[in-house]
């Protein structure tokens, strides 16, 4: 079955009662029935639900359709994006060790990824992810994990997935991409040769706005990257806080289930079942959302290409882009999701036509139903330094959309409304 159709139906089975619709298990505890069904299942000899901290039936379903969207094997749902970057991170480094970390990604994860993490002893990195020509390079014997975007948010520019991929395991270090942007829908980071997948679920996976989540994904086979890979002990060597286990001699996925075990265990970031039922019913329109998405944005950067006023638009749909190419190799039917950027002359332009949309609202989201303007600099990248901003493309005059399901012929002239 294709990836749209197990969007609809994997990993649900009708109950008695018949029920098209996945049921919400809106419960924080399960009844063991049994002493030792309890001991069992808290020993891993027996699969079942524990405490929805953990794990969560609802949940389930969403994780297991999330992993088969992706062409993955497991998959772990967590309570934001931030929170799945910050466990992939923290299941692979730690104090004393390095990341290496995409210089164009969105500004909440550049903060924590070098900055947060720094005060738990972990060293970030930065390397071009556009053409990785300086990757190799910053690759040491610490090297843990390497974190880029596939679709940059809000530079829109597209990453070498493949060459990053190919540096990656030729020193068997785990590559873990954020595909919030892009989607399953468009695009399948695992076919590239990528190890680890991250989302902010609460982008075009809810696709309304919704509700706060996050997934983390691992490819098919990567057991075999971890097993004895002397870069990841932890793997291979018993857990002390889990009576001795040793994850690389488990029959199952332990990318997600280390991750399960000991971060979301300890730490507890965990969605709530209603979050993970509401994505549930926004991957089931996944795959056509994205495609008016993406042929919206398409026509509102062409208008804005044409604009006496715009600078510049980033947008690889656009046949000017520099991605466009790679846009048509990388992503489905050449669609380049619903995100596009645009630069004005200065910050006081660039507010203005934010105060004077009438169908765009200020709102620091993305891939909502609803139409979305932003100023990056001043609100999602605000705490990156501004030298480091410039570097990355972030201007004063840079204004990002997220192109809704609106008419784009509507969305055009409230930007002729406010651009003039």
């Amino acid at each position: 079955m294709t990836e749209q159709t197990l969007a609809l139906h994997h990993g649900y089975t009708q109950d008695g009662v018949g029920a098209m619709a996945v049921p919400l298990y809106q419960t924080t505890a399960y009844d063991f029935k049994s002493a030792q069904t309890a001991a069992n299942r808290f020993a891993l000899k027996e699969l079942g639900p524990i405490y929805t901290r953990l794990n969560n039936p609802t949940t389930e379903i969403f994780e297991n359709r999330m992993a088969v969207v992706e062409k993955g094997e497991a998959a772990l749902a967590v309570s934001s994006g931030q929170s799945a970057i910050f466990y992939a991170v923290a299941n692979l480094a730690q104090c004393g060790e390095n990341i290496i970390v995409a210089k164009k990604i969105y500004g909440g994860a550049t903060t924590l990824l070098t900055h947060t993490l720094k005060r738990f002893g972990i060293e970030a990195k930065l390397f071009d992810s556009d053409s990785a020509d300086d990757l190799e390079e910053l690759i040491d014997e610490n090297t843990k994990a390497i974190f880029f975007e596939s679709l940059s948010n809000p530079h829109i520019t597209i990453a070498d997935v493949e060459k990053i991929a190919k540096i990656a395991n030729k020193h068997d270090v785990i590559t873990i991409c954020d595909n919030t942007v892009a989607t399953p829908a468009l695009f399948n980071p695992f076919e590239k040769g990528i190890d680890v997948i991250v989302h902010s679920a609460s982008k075009y996976i809810t696709g309304q706005g919704l509700a706060i989540g996050g997934v983390i994904v691992e490819r098919k086979g990567l057991n075999d990257k971890l097993i004895a890979n002397t870069r990841y002990p932890h793997f291979n060597e018993p857990d002390e806080s889990y009576h001795g286990l040793v994850y690389a001699d488990l029959p199952l996925p332990m990318f997600t289930l280390r991750a399960r075990l000991s971060l979301l265990r300890d730490m507890g970031a965990a969605p709530a079942p209603f979050n993970s039922w509401l994505f549930i019913q926004g991957l089931e329109t996944l795959a056509l959302r994205m495609k008016q998405h993406s042929q919206s944005a398409l026509e509102v950067a062409k208008f804005l290409e044409s604009h006496k006023k715009v600078k510049k638009v980033f947008y690889p749909g656009l046949e000017s882009n520099p991605y466009h190419q790679k846009s048509k190799e990388y992503f489905k039917d050449g669609q380049s999701s619903g995100l596009l950027s645009f630069e004005v002359e200065d910050f006081e332009y660039a507010q203005k036509i934010l105060d004077n949309t009438k169908i765009f609202t200020v709102v620091v989201n993305i891939g909502d139903s609803k139409s979305i303007i932003t100023h990056p600099a001043s609100t999602t990248h605000m705490q990156v330094p501004p030298e480091d901003l410039l570097k990355s493309g972030v201007t004063p005059g840079l204004i990002r959309l997220s192109v809704g399901l609106e008419s784009s012929e509507d969305l055009i002239e409230d930007l002729i409304w406010a651009l003039d």
